[in-house]
């Protein structure tokens, strides 16, 4: 990979299991994560689409919540984001088996940044 390439959409959504059986039925995506919450992610083999459970009690509202890249390494862009003016990537919590370090532009969007990919070994091995 010579580049960082876009793999990853977040929506929050206000009925994600709803939203998941749209995507699959519609456009033959499969899913393959569902988190505690009921946040759906579902895949067509190369982009991940986050279905992210709209919560009453959050303070993130419905709508596009964030984007992934997919990069060779992440110290040597933290670097360079960095000297850019923006804050250094941080590890993000959870246990979630993708998306290890949150980034924000000059606008304050969030993006995600992974090493290995947004889909899990066994969606992505296939």
């Amino acid at each position: 990979m010579s580049r960082p390439r876009l793999r990853h959409l977040a929506i929050v959504v206000r009925d994600a299991p709803r939203m998941a059986e749209f995507y699959c039925t519609q456009f033959g995506m499969e899913q393959f994560h569902t988190d505690p919450d009921g946040s759906c992610f579902v895949t067509d083999g190369y982009l991940n689409l986050a279905l992210i459970q709209h919560q009453l009690t959050g303070d993130v509202p419905a709508g596009f919540n964030h984007f992934g890249f997919e990069v060779p390494a992440v110290a040597p862009l933290a670097d360079t984001l960095e000297a850019a003016g923006v804050p250094r990537p941080v590890l993000r919590g959870g246990d979630r088996p993708f998306a290890e370090y949150r980034a924000v532009d000059p606008e304050g969007n969030w993006f995600d940044l992974s090493e290995h990919g947004f889909l899990p070994p066994s969606v992505a091995d296939r």
